[in-house]
C-alpha cells in the first residue's frame, strides 16, 4: 500500500514555495529532492499533485525528473 498523505504534504511545501515567490530554479531543485524522497517512501499520489501544479512549468520538471508525467 503506498503513501497517500503525501499529496497533502507535497502541496504544502510547493504552496509555500509559490507564495514566497520563489525563482523557477529554486522551485524546481527543491521539489525535484522532494519528490524523490516521497517516492522512495512509496508515494502512491504523485499524479494527484502534479494535476494541482500543471500551469507552473517549474513544478511539472520537477516531477518530469522523477519519471511522472501528466498525458
Amino acid at each position: 500500500m503506498g503513501w497517500g498523505s503525501a499529496y497533502s504534504l507535497f502541496n504544502t511545501v510547493a504552496d509555500a514555495l509559490i507564495e514566497a515567490d520563489a525563482s523557477d530554479e529554486v522551485k524546481e531543485k527543491a521539489l525535484t529532492k522532494v519528490i524523490a524522497a516521497l517516492q522512495a517512501d512509496d508515494w502512491d499520489t504523485e499524479l494527484d499533485s502534479l494535476q494541482s501544479y500543471l500551469k507552473d512549468p517549474a513544478i511539472v520538471r520537477a516531477f518530469a525528473t522523477n519519471g511522472v508525467v501528466w498525458d
